[in-house]
């Protein structure tokens, strides 16, 4: 993986989890919960991608 790939998927994983910590914050009864899975689990797999790319990468 390049790592302009890297930085893109980074942003997008920090604009996600802005986005779920905004959901978070709202009344339940006003809560979209199939957003928040979703989100949720975009946030999860951009996370997991980019840890798996900084473990591939990391000197030992």
């Amino acid at each position: 993986m390049s790592t302009d790939f890297i930085t893109i998927v980074g942003l997008l994983s920090v604009v996600i989890w802005i986005v779920v910590c905004r959901e978070a914050v709202k009344p339940s009864e006003s809560t979209n919960w199939k957003r928040m899975i979703i989100l949720l689990s975009a946030g999860s797999l951009s996370t997991l991608i980019i840890v798996i790319y900084l473990f591939q990468n990391f000197p030992f």
